[in-house]
């Protein structure tokens, strides 16, 4: 991997991340962009104890444009885009209209292939190795700014997911505190500890899985289960079987066999609902366990934490979605319409010949 970093006409930071070694990135932005201006901000909600992030200079982000004045294609001629370059690998670059900005984080965009046409299921594994190597680069970087917690990798796929480009791309997130769903699960980690005599609760909770009905798909360093207590229709765990805090902890052999199990899962994704049905919009996602010594949270250390990918459907059935409605979004508690172990059989069952 060969990786260029670069700035953009506005300033931000835009990085190549290449399979060639001898690839070469000169090109420069010649948009005729002013600085970017924020207005990030995160407030705390004194009841819940958890953050919001108020950025009102968003309401102005490219929306559906049509594919050719994608800001994510290479720019061709003078159609300029984002991303300088005639062509590409993969691309991050600071997101133009980010939640998160200055001391309340930072916000990247992740394209994973030039082709606009294409979707992370299509990529080659190659490809694939690529962009999880720009995500483990990105981790490590993020995490030496002052301002970052947590570091957090995720794709939303699909317009129901409310994708506004449709350019095959994720986003990563730098925090400047611990998420709430994670401090959850670090508070259940300690509990756990502390009543089990120091057993650590991601594996007890992957054991249990590997034994079970759930599994989905498992090979020699990852394991891939419906959990017992899914909140979505269809929802998947992706764990390497060598736990490990983050993504900077995956040994070569994990990162090696990573593109071809992940990509297999997504084309079981795509094939849950039969032919003939859009695309299967999906949130997929990398837990990693937050940078610091995580004090609030006794006996618990980052090396307790379990790296895993979490991938969920919104589609409960054909043409059907799942709402967040009363239970869900106005108390936190969700129905899942569709039991975990039949999710799994159905996963097992349009396994790619």
């Amino acid at each position: 991997m060969k990786k260029t970093s670069t700035r953009l006409a506005d300033g931000r930071e835009l990085i190549y991340y290449d399979l060639r070694d001898d690839t070469v990135r000169d090109a420069v932005d010649r948009r005729p962009l002013e600085r970017t201006v924020t207005t990030s901000e995160v407030r705390r909600d004194p009841l819940l104890g958890d953050a919001v992030a108020i950025a009102s200079h968003r309401q102005g982000r490219t929306y559906h444009p049509p594919a050719d004045e994608c800001p994510l294609c290479p720019s061709q001629g003078d159609r300029l885009s984002e991303i300088p370059d005639s062509s590409y690998d993969v691309v991050v670059f600071e997101n133009r209209f980010p939640s998160l900005a200055g001391d309340s984080g930072r916000c990247e965009v992740v394209c994973f292939t030039s082709d606009h046409n294409a979707s992370f299921a299509s990529l080659t594994e190659e490809q694939a190795r690529l962009v999880l190597e720009a995500w483990t680069d990105r981790t490590s970087e993020l995490s030496h700014l002052p301002s970052v917690e947590q570091v957090f990798c995720f794709e939303n796929r699909g317009p129901e997911i409310g994708v506004t480009l449709g350019h095959p791309h994720g986003q990563i997130y730098a925090y400047p505190f611990t998420t709430p769903r994670t401090a959850l699960m670090l508070r259940s980690l300690a509990a756990h500890k502390e009543a089990t005599g120091g057993e650590n609760l991601f594996d007890a909770v992957l054991e249990r899985e590997l034994a079970g009905e759930r599994v989905v798909l498992e090979s020699e360093h990852w394991v891939a289960f419906v959990p017992y207590a899914a909140h979505w229709p269809y929802e998947l765990h992706l764990y390497p079987k060598r736990r490990v805090p983050d993504l900077l902890g995956l040994d070569e052999d994990a990162r090696t066999e990573f593109p071809k199990v992940y990509l297999e899962l997504l084309r079981r994704f795509d094939r849950i609902f039969g032919e003939g049905e859009t695309p299967t919009p999906y949130i997929s996602g990398w837990h990693q366990a937050p940078f610091g010594q995580l004090e609030e949270f006794e006996g618990v250390s980052r090396d307790d934490f379990a790296l895993h990918l979490e991938l969920f459907t919104i589609r409960r059935t054909s043409g059907k979605l799942k709402f967040l409605a009363g239970s869900e979004s106005g108390m936190s508690v969700f129905v899942n319409d569709v039991p975990p172990e039949r999710a799994a059989e159905r996963l097992r069952e349009v396994a790619s010949s």
